[in-house]
């Protein structure tokens, strides 16, 4: 190792008093209804841990099985003011351009009042909703499908009517329910328009599989392989661990008889908690060794008195430290030397601080020979942490800093970097990262049952078919069959902890995923777990998924 990196990030940890630790599991994420997206010297690894004594049931695979689909031209038209709409709602004609003999308005701002049009589909096959809308200014909209949520949309704000189009949406043959629902704000709502469509077909898989980091090591490039080769036949299961027991992987062991392929964790920088430090990386570490993936997530505190990944909770603005010089490859004296001079600012040499800070625990990762999938900078298209609240360009500025420091400087060559900024206006260069993902919650979900398609296909429109697209985070395990049938086959999905997995007693909650789906997702032909993958990779092949046409 080079010794004046060395003392770079053993400076930083000892400047900052900052660890790495496991994420408290109080820690909660912004719960979003949907992604802003646009409509998201190596020591021997031989060693082995075994796995958890857990009585376990066996449970039979579930085949993968997709309906048949016959498409079916259609165009049809649904009024708003035919439906059988709320009572809060009224009539009007005051706009032009409206189609029908009018349009509902009067929409309160509680976000509860909700029109439903009875459509009748023709034949299975995917279609596209279209809603004809004005509004004064821009306004949530929440989509539901036969009572479950489907998506969201935000409204044009020029008072116009507009078609807003959601895309891609499976329908069996005969009567449906399509609901709307605008969030805190009126709207004039004209018309819903059911069409065949086509938006499934123009999915893609063709990741080539090589990493961003053109000097990525070995371990790295054959984790990239897998995934690749992995994309679009199967989905890789994944479960966050609140800390190091792993109590959540265990509890899915103990329900479905399997355990998920890919560990998450979240590596936070916290004042104070230096011995602490190790316990979340080794416990990476051990996850590989045992024959999974590990996945590292770094909800980042900001460098700062008041410090917090929150932006309400920091007094941290990223734009006071955004500069002009290239300071990813220049040493830690040459960086304290600028901020002594004045030419950079205090808040971007205590990100640099950090940073290095960081590149010690990863480095730890690399000379244990494990490749880790690192995910910094999550959502970074919103305003509720530090990192995306002062817009694109800084967001874009700090990425670029944390991977030309970390894999130029540092030379980690252990690290898959998984962008999670989740929208087009934050999307970063396409050679400095390896997947893009979305996280996707749901207000009020259980057992959604759904692909959440609309997101997959934003985020490719974007990112392109050569990345990987994942759901790094999640409220409910997204449903296998149904990825299949839309055609939106998630590389790999990443349940969150806490309620969304265990109550209160470490038993495990229903409330977002029941104890049925949970098994059936686990035990599903079109998921890998942690057994397939050890399987998979000792024979250095993936088989060829068989679906069934119902």
């Amino acid at each position: 190792m080079n010794i004046k990196k060395y003392i770079s990030f053993a400076a930083a940890a000892a400047i900052t008093a900052a660890s790495v630790c496991g994420c408290s599991k109080n820690k909660e994420p912004r719960v979003v209804d949907e992604p802003p997206v646009p409509v998201i010297e190596a020591e021997s690894t031989t060693e082995n841990v075994t796995d958890p004594v857990i009585e376990a049931s066996t449970y039979p695979e579930y085949p993968v099985a997709v309906p048949e689909i016959k498409k079916q031209n259609t165009g049809d038209f649904y009024e708003a003011e035919d439906t059988e709409f709320p009572s809060a709602l009224r009539v009007e004609k005051k706009k032009d351009n409206f189609s029908g003999e009018g349009y509902l308005t009067g929409f309160p701002s509680g976000g509860d009042v909700s029109v439903t049009f009875k459509v009748n589909a023709p034949s299975n096959q995917h279609y596209d909703f279209s809603f004809n809308i004005a509004s004064e200014k821009e306004t949530d909209c929440r989509i539901s499908l036969n009572g479950k949520p489907l998506t969201s949309f935000k409204t044009e704000k020029n008072g116009k009517f507009t078609t807003i189009t959601v895309h891609g949406v499976f329908l069996v043959k005969g009567g449906s329910e399509v609901s709307i629902s605008p969030v805190k704000g009126n709207i004039c709502l004209d018309y819903l328009k059911l069409t065949d469509s086509a938006a499934t077909e123009v999915i893609s898989y063709d990741s080539k599989g090589e990493p961003s980091n053109e000097n990525a090591g070995e371990a790295a490039r054959e984790l990239m392989s897998f995934i690749s080769e992995c994309y679009g036949k199967y989905i890789i299961t994944g479960q966050y661990a609140a800390d190091e027991d792993n109590s959540e992987l265990d509890l899915i062991y103990s329900i479905t008889g399997k355990y998920p392929v890919m560990r998450c964790a979240n590596l936070s920088i916290s004042r104070g908690e230096f011995d602490d430090s190790y316990k979340n990386v080794e416990a990476c570490a051990d996850w590989y060794k045992n024959g999974g993936i590990s996945c590292v997530s770094w909800y980042w505190d900001a460098p700062s008195e008041k410090s917090s990944f929150r932006t309400a909770e920091t007094d941290f603005r990223l734009a006071d430290a955004v500069t002009d010089i290239d300071l990813a490859m220049l040493s830690q004296e040459e960086i304290r030397g600028l901020y002594g001079e004045g030419n950079i600012s205090g808040e971007c040499y205590s990100l640099i601080l950090d940073i290095d800070s960081m590149a010690g625990q990863l480095t730890s990762l690399k000379n244990k020979g494990i490749p880790v999938l690192w995910r910094p900078l999550p959502e970074g298209s919103g305003d509720w942490y530090w990192w995306g609240a002062d817009g694109a360009d800084a967001y874009k500025w700090l990425w670029n800093l944390l991977y030309d420091r970390l894999s130029g400087y540092f030379e980690l060559d252990n690290l898959i970097w998984v962008w999670n900024g989740q929208s087009e206006s934050t999307m970063v260069d396409v050679n400095k990262f390896d997947i893009a993902a979305v996280d996707i919650y749901r207000s009020g979900e259980k057992d959604y049952g759904g692909s959440y398609y609309e997101s997959f296909a934003a985020v490719q429109k974007f990112a392109g078919s050569e990345k990987p697209i994942a759901l790094i985070e999640c409220g409910s395990v997204p449903d296998v069959d149904s990825a299949y049938r839309d055609n939106a086959l998630w590389s790999f999905f990443g349940l969150w902890f806490g309620e969304y997995i265990e109550d209160e007693n470490g038993g495990y909650s229903e409330k977002y995923t029941s104890r049925e789906n949970l098994i059936k997702t686990y035990n599903s032909e079109g998921a890998v777990t942690l057994d397939e993958y050890r399987e998979f990779c000792s024979q250095k092949a993936i088989p060829e998924i068989q679906v069934q046409k119902e």
